[in-house]
């Protein structure tokens, strides 16, 4: 009975302790434990199954029901002191917290004091700095007060000194004293609001008006306006006026430097008027002579008189200059139709050389004094990588601007601020020189055209064979002279308006000398004939061209190529010399793409030739009767006129284009392009053919195939490999010609044997193609026609989106196979013969 109380009782026991994963887990954390009671899944079961795993165990069960009640006992006794002990904690809790507030309550006190001791020193301090801080303002505001007082006495002083010193014209005292007392002044603009002050400031004002004026009196009584000369040298008193000038409003040192420079320069608008014989642009020397003789004389006399700050000798030169320019503009709008080339450019010469002396006298720095000129300045700017520098200077002979290339091409043009002060005046007028130029280039041309005309093209053998035409170098020669020598008159638009000379006469020589003299093509056989053709002497017939047609061609060529680089470079080089705004106006594309054309041309005249001169030759071989032929024997006659033409011709333009090898790789693939498909089609008219037809023809193709990939070394003794784009396009269209000769040679029989090997062969889907190679085998028509329904039953089905046409496209056999085939056409050939 009581053991099944205890077993109830556990079972309840064990539904109240019934504790979630996570406090268990808790649990194993804090009290890690083996002991299987301690496990939270405790099987009773399985723990006396472990005690006692076989019934012989069970004769200690005395002893383990024994150890185990001794262990509930001392759990008992653990859980009991632990009870006990857990009474007195809640009491001892609350009296903890309690000693914890009073200790707070303690701290708060202690911190209340500690902030009241210490806004009472804070307080304390405020009173004793107090009186400190009124000292400090006290002494601050005395030394304003004495320091202020000391400036009212200077400038008092100062003020009534001004005004006697200015009575009595003593401008040496008065411009140190006149600067000092302005400077005083200024420490009073916050103090303007006193009547004494602002009546200082007034009469300071007036101390300095009063000066202005007489001191412009004065210049005006020494150097008047009227009469051009000047009585005596300079005084002692306008050095120091000058110097007083510097204190004074700027316009009053304006005012003095304006009336004199317009003094100093009336005579030489006297000089130089308009009606005078020396006005005019021959005698443009007299106007820099003169001015020189003027600075000099200036230096002399009154080079001590004004401060060197002023730079009164740039300040006339300038002024000289701007003059200049207005008077030379008017002159010339006046006689525009006595201007010349010759005189033009003799006065811009001299100009220009004046503009460099005045660089390398002055720096310049009196040029932004005069409104708009930094804007001149910027719009004709000078690039530091002209490789025409060296020109500049005018007067040097070619020869001495050669050899100086390289050394003088950045000091002077860079560097020089006076760059067009004068010299811009002749610009509008510029369109005589253009207009000379466009003129001597048109007679350049037409003494090109005649020389052409009478000494005949180049000769073959000699070293003008092939070779760039000499009126290319001498054009483009003067076009650079041309370039250099308006570059150094202007950079705006008459460089323009050069460019658009030079494109003029680059489209004319491009018609007149280089497409004009190409040979004409002839539409006669050059007296070729299928007999001549069968002969067995076929090297003494001709090309249609002759060698010298041949080489005029080539040197055509050659100029042609010269031309299209040549143009590029100038228009790199006018790019570099024309003002930038101006640059997207400089093109000469299309020039360029008429040297292009003239090159195509030629290469095309080239190809036309060889070819037409093989086309009898192919004549003949598609009225030679194949089906008779019974046996294979050398190559053919035809074969032999078509590699003696090549033999012929190529390795004269080989020899001719040495230097372009580019096109005479054009030549080779656009002769390619045209002779094989010709081929192929002649190829086709050869019907019928019999088996040793096939056969003779298979050798011939051969054998033109072989000669067609050695073109570009043909008949040379250089063995040089042939480009790997010509290579691809010989072997694939002679390829094509030996499958077709292939499958003329296959059996019709059977018939589906005979077309899959067709297809296979050709990867040719055009019932037309499949029809030639029918009539080539010399089948009938009712045979025809059954072939092909089936070959158009047998055809592949084209893939789902493309086309149903009739051409279809098959993969070409691989490179393996086709030399695979040619081995063995090799093999035949050699068996043949």
């Amino acid at each position: 009975m009581m053991e099944e109380e205890e077993f109830e009782f556990a079972e309840d026991l064990e539904a109240i302790l019934h504790l979630t994963p996570e406090v268990q887990l808790a649990i194993e954390q804090v009290f890690p434990s083996q002991d299987p009671l301690d496990r939270a899944d405790f099987n009773a079961v399985e723990y006396i199954n472990t005690l006692f795993p076989t019934e012989q165990s069970l004769a200690n069960i005395d002893d383990v029901v024994n150890k185990i009640r001794l262990k509930i006992r001392r759990l008992d006794d653990d859980i009991r002191t632990v009870v006990r002990g857990q009474t007195n904690v809640g009491q001892d809790g609350r009296q903890a917290l309690e000693e914890a507030q009073i200790a707070i309550q303690q701290l708060f006190g202690k911190i209340k004091d500690i902030k009241d001791k210490a806004e009472k020193s804070e307080q304390m301090v405020k009173e004793i700095t107090r009186d400190i801080k009124q000292l400090d303002h006290a002494k601050r505001h005395l030394t304003t007060s004495i320091t202020t007082l000391n400036h009212l006495h200077m400038l008092a002083g100062g003020v009534d000194s001004l005004e006697a010193m200015t009575r009595k014209r003593q401008y040496g005292e008065v411009a140190n004293l006149l600067q000092g007392v302005v400077n005083v002044l200024e420490h009073f603009h916050k103090y303007m609001g006193i009547p004494q002050i602002r009546q200082l400031s007034e009469r300071v004002k007036a101390a300095q008006s009063e000066l202005g004026t007489q001191i412009l009196a004065d210049f005006e009584e020494a150097f008047p306006s009227q009469g051009s000369k000047r009585p005596g040298g300079p005084s002692n008193v306008l050095r120091d006026a000058c110097l007083v000038a510097n204190v004074l409003d700027p316009r009053i040192k304006q005012e003095i430097i304006k009336k004199f420079i317009r003094q100093h320069l009336s005579e030489y608008l006297v000089l130089f008027q308009e009606n005078q014989d020396v006005a005019w642009l021959d005698k443009i020397d007299r106007r820099y002579a003169w001015i020189k003789r003027q600075l000099v004389d200036y230096e002399e006399k009154y080079g001590r008189m004004f401060p060197e700050e002023w730079c009164m000798t740039e300040r006339i030169a300038v002024e000289f200059c701007h003059i200049t320019k207005a008077e030379l503009a008017k002159v010339m709008r006046t006689r525009a139709k006595e201007i010349e080339v010759k005189l033009l450019l003799f006065a811009i010469q001299r100009t220009t050389n004046f503009e460099g002396l005045l660089a390398k006298r002055f720096t310049g720095c009196t040029l932004t004094d005069v409104p708009g000129q930094q804007q001149k300045r910027s719009e004709s700017p000078l690039d530091p990588t002209n490789p025409f520098l060296e020109d500049e200077p005018g007067e040097d002979t070619g020869a001495e601007k050669d050899e100086d290339l390289a050394k003088p091409r950045k000091p002077k043009a860079p560097d020089n601020p006076f760059h067009g002060i004068i010299s811009k005046c002749f610009e509008p007028h510029l369109y005589v020189y253009i207009e000379s130029q466009d003129k001597n280039l048109g007679e350049l041309i037409d003494r090109f055209v005649a020389d052409f005309r009478t000494q005949g093209p180049p000769k073959a053998g000699t070293e003008e064979g092939g070779a760039v035409l000499p009126s290319c170098a001498d054009l483009f020669v003067y076009y650079k002279k041309c370039m250099v020598q308006c570059s150094q008159l202007s950079t705006g638009e008459p460089m323009i308006a050069l460019t658009t000379i030079f494109q003029k006469f680059l489209r004319e020589y491009a018609w007149k000398i280089l497409s004009g003299n190409l040979p004409k093509s002839n539409s006669n056989s050059g007296g070729l004939t299928i007999t001549s053709l069968l002969k067995e002497k076929e090297g003494c017939e001709a090309a249609k061209f002759t060698v010298d047609e041949l080489c005029l061609i080539c040197s055509i060529l050659s100029t042609a190529e010269y031309c299209l680089a040549t143009t590029q470079q100038l228009e790199e080089k006018l790019k570099e010399k024309v003002d930038k705004t101006l640059v997207e106006r400089i093109n000469l594309t299309g020039e360029m793409d008429t040297f292009s054309t003239v090159i195509s041309n030629s290469i095309q005249l080239l190809v036309q030739d060889l070819d037409a001169a093989c086309d009898p030759a192919l004549t003949a071989m598609s009225k030679m009767p194949w089906q008779s032929v019974e046996h294979v024997g050398d190559q053919s006659p035809y074969v032999t006129s078509i590699i003696m033409h090549i033999k012929q011709n190529v390795p004269i333009i080989r020899d001719n284009l040495a230097s372009t090898r580019k096109y005479f790789t054009q030549f080779c693939i656009k002769f390619t392009n045209s002779f094989i498909p010709k081929f192929i089609s002649h190829l086709f008219r050869c019907k019928p053919i019999s088996m040793v037809g096939a056969e003779q023809l298979l050798l011939d193709t051969h054998s033109l195939k072989t000669v067609l990939l050695d073109l570009p070394s043909i008949g040379s003794q250089v063995l040089r490999k042939a480009p790997a784009s010509y290579t691809k396009i010989v072997v694939k269209g002679m390829t094509r010609a030996e499958m077709i000769l292939k499958v003329v040679m296959a059996p019709h029989e059977p018939p589906v044997v005979f077309v899959d090997n067709y297809i296979k062969l050709l990867a040719d889907g055009n019932p037309e193609t499949f029809q030639k190679i029918l009539d080539m085998k010399g089948l009938k028509r009712s045979e025809q026609s059954s072939m092909l329904d089936l070959f158009r039953q047998r055809l592949p089905t084209p893939p789902s989106g493309a086309d149903g046409g009739p051409s279809l496209s098959f993969s070409t056999p691989t490179p393996e196979q086709e030399s695979s085939r040619i081995r063995k056409l090799e093999k035949l050939i050699k068996k043949r013969l």
